[in-house]
């Protein structure tokens, strides 16, 4: 199982003063955390897309690069990137470049986003969710396939024979789809034989069983081998050294970026006793201990049936740099081994 981090590059206010971190400093801790991921033997680090005031990863294509100059071996990807809302050669070059730097490191994780700010931005139409993300998935797996590449669709001039660089140093660039709780987003992913990575940010694991096995079948009715359908998890995460000091450096973030969304989307503001639920034995937050944030990601895989990446999103604990830090240390010096271990049994 590959074991890793996804970054929202969140800006939070010091809940005592109300100030808001600087912009620039959360940038260098942010790609300090990438450092310490790569050197304690996290296998991928990503960044987030949001065009919202809370967050600093509108242009997670030039986040990825910094961090690719300043690491080694761990692989580099976007969690998520809004393809509905770009432009597919653009995304295509800027992480063919990314490889470039990186020496072949560079991921996509391409979705529709659960944020719809990007669309009005770029003069999209939200009543097009559905088609844009079709169309331009299309276009993007074409571009992968080769340099020169003659297409035509509704929402973008059309291409015909233009050769596409710089190519990625890998031969292909690995494109993931990312996805919620839409089981026709399951089922595309299945039919195309693309990675799956599963966005759980509540509930339970097992609620999801029945999508992702509608992912497995869609896939092997499409003739994909078992080897090509992988399931990657995206899941609400924060290691301490105990299961306290874990859920007291994440709570206060988490408690602040929750109500704020919520106050948009008409939820009720979160408590510490929903938190407490959602990190405990049947919820979907891996938060707690080594031994304990272990246990809940073996289970994770066995209930979907196996899963080949877990990441972290942990930057709901961005008040606390160093805690972020210990607990990217925690991950890959305590937790990892152990899940490793286990899956080798």
């Amino acid at each position: 199982m590959q074991i890793g981090i996804d970054s929202f590059a969140a800006t939070l206010p010091d809940p005592s003063t109300g100030r808001v971190q600087s912009a620039t400093i959360r940038m260098a801790e942010l790609l300090e955390e990438v450092e310490v991921a790569d050197r304690v033997g996290l296998d991928v680090f990503g960044i987030g897309e949001h065009h919202r005031g809370e967050f600093l990863d509108s242009a997670p294509a030039v986040i990825l690069a910094a961090a690719a100059a300043r690491t080694s071996r761990i692989r580099l990807t976007s969690a998520v990137t809004i393809l509905s809302a770009a432009d597919p050669v653009r995304v295509f070059q800027e992480f063919a470049t990314l490889d470039l730097i990186s020496g072949g490191r560079a991921e996509i994780v391409v979705g529709r986003g659960s944020f719809v700010e990007a669309y009005p931005l770029f003069g999209l139409d939200t009543r097009d969710y559905d088609d844009l993300f079709a169309e331009k998935l299309d276009l993007l797996l074409a571009l992968q396939e080769s340099t020169s590449v003659t297409w035509e669709g509704r929402f973008r001039p059309p291409l015909s024979g233009q050769s596409i660089y710089p190519r990625p140093h890998q031969q292909r660039l690995p494109i993931w789809i990312g996805v919620g709780g839409t089981p026709q987003s399951f089922a595309r992913a299945g039919a195309l034989g693309l990675p799956l990575m599963l966005a759980v940010i509540g509930g339970d694991f097992g609620r999801f069983r029945p999508l992702v096995d509608l992912y497995r079948d869609a896939g092997k009715r499409s003739g994909h081998s078992a080897e090509t359908l992988k399931i990657g998890i995206h899941a609400m995460g924060f290691v301490g050294d105990t299961d306290a000091v874990a859920k007291d450096a994440f709570f206060p973030g988490w408690a602040y970026l929750t109500t704020n969304i919520g106050r948009e989307r008409g939820w009720s503001p979160p408590t510490r006793q929903q938190f407490e639920a959602m990190a405990g034995p049947e919820g979907a937050f891996l938060v707690g201990g080594p031994d304990t944030v272990a246990a809940k990601m073996l289970q994770a895989s066995e209930t979907l049936g196996g899963v080949s990446r877990i990441t972290f999103q942990m930057s709901t604990a961005a008040l606390d740099t160093s805690a972020m830090k210990r607990s990217i240390e925690l991950l890959g010096t305590e937790v990892a081994p152990i899940v490793r271990a286990a899956r080798r049994i």
